[in-house]
């Protein structure tokens, strides 16, 4: 048997269980009262049961009726509490929102915005997926998440991207090294230098690797390593010192290595907040990739040799 009731009848239903009566029913709905007796007629035509037993002092739900009420009032918590998210999804402060980032970015730089975020949109869910380049870009362009905070040099041509932060190179050895005596450390410094290096699939290695070239500098042996935990603790046993971006070194602290700023040159990187312009985004979204291009405005913070950048309006 198929039951065909709209949410109306539903809360005057409800509303007559809760006044009492079908005056006081009638006038907190703002209905006249022959109204509402035809609503609460129709809907027990429909249900095939009477809801309410009528006397001359008061109106009290039959058995049936009781039963039919605790299936309503789920109905209608569960409709007004869609109604409510729904509603707090286009103010921006409901719903959900989900970035990809390369891992040092996912646990340095998004902390402090996301922490902002959330403080005025408490409701809302944030998933952060990490991941090397290229995968933080197939997220963007698959539609996995909303946007991506990476370093690429170059993106698909259907992305869109535009930098938020830029964070300086520095270079990381044991306490021990003769490098601790020193305010920074030329590239050329590195000359026949062992190094540790991350591999040919993180763009850090790129960076590294450019920089090398353009100063002329082969290094001595290198160990290669992917993430940062394993970089940090081979340079800490002291297999060669590293070259890494400012954002990484938090990341760092467990191996207890020194740094020093690179120079001559300095080499920043650029970090690049990419969406792609014809995916539709929420309300919620919007809002988050328009307070991490004002994060410079607002004062969030970053570690030294970081720093936010306004993007370009519109």
């Amino acid at each position: 048997m198929s039951i065909d009731l709209s949410i109306r009848q539903l809360r005057v239903v409800v509303a007559v269980a809760d006044a009492g009566g079908y005056t006081a029913a009638a006038r907190d709905l703002h209905l006249a009262q022959s109204s509402l007796s035809r609503a609460v007629l129709d809907v027990e035509r429909r249900v095939g049961v009477q809801l309410f037993e009528r006397t001359t002092r008061q109106v009290r739900p039959t058995p049936d009726g009781a039963e039919f009420l605790a299936i309503a009032r789920r109905l209608l918590g569960e409709f007004d509490a869609a109604l409510n998210h729904f509603h707090g999804y286009l103010a921006g402060t409901r719903g959900s929102v989900s970035v990809a980032a390369l891992p040092s970015l996912a646990a340095s730089m998004l902390p402090p915005a996301l922490a902002a975020f959330r403080r005025d949109r408490p409701d809302v869910s944030i998933t952060v997926h990490d991941g090397l380049s290229a995968e933080v870009l197939d997220h963007v362009r698959s539609g996995v998440v909303d946007m991506a905070v990476t370093v690429a040099h170059t993106v698909p041509r259907a992305l869109r991207a535009e930098p938020v932060a830029v964070d300086a190179f520095v270079c990381v050895f044991p306490p021990e090294h003769r490098f601790a005596r020193r305010e920074r450390v030329r590239w050329r410094d590195l000359r026949g230098e062992p190094f540790v290096a991350f591999d040919h699939n993180t763009s850090i290695r790129s960076s590294v690797e450019r920089a090398l070239t353009e100063q002329g500098v082969e290094l001595g042996p290198v160990t290669e390593a992917r993430n940062v935990g394993a970089v940090a603790g081979l340079t800490a046993a002291g297999l060669g010192v590293s070259m890494v971006p400012a954002l990484v070194l938090p990341m760092m602290g467990f191996a207890g290595l020194r740094s020093r700023p690179a120079a001559e040159p300095a080499v920043e990187r650029d970090i690049r907040l990419v969406h792609d312009p014809r995916r539709p985004l929420s309300r919620t979204a919007r809002a988050l990739m328009t307070l991490l291009g004002q994060a410079a405005a607002q004062g969030l913070g970053l570690p030294d040799g970081a720093r936010w950048v306004p993007t370009r309006p519109g």
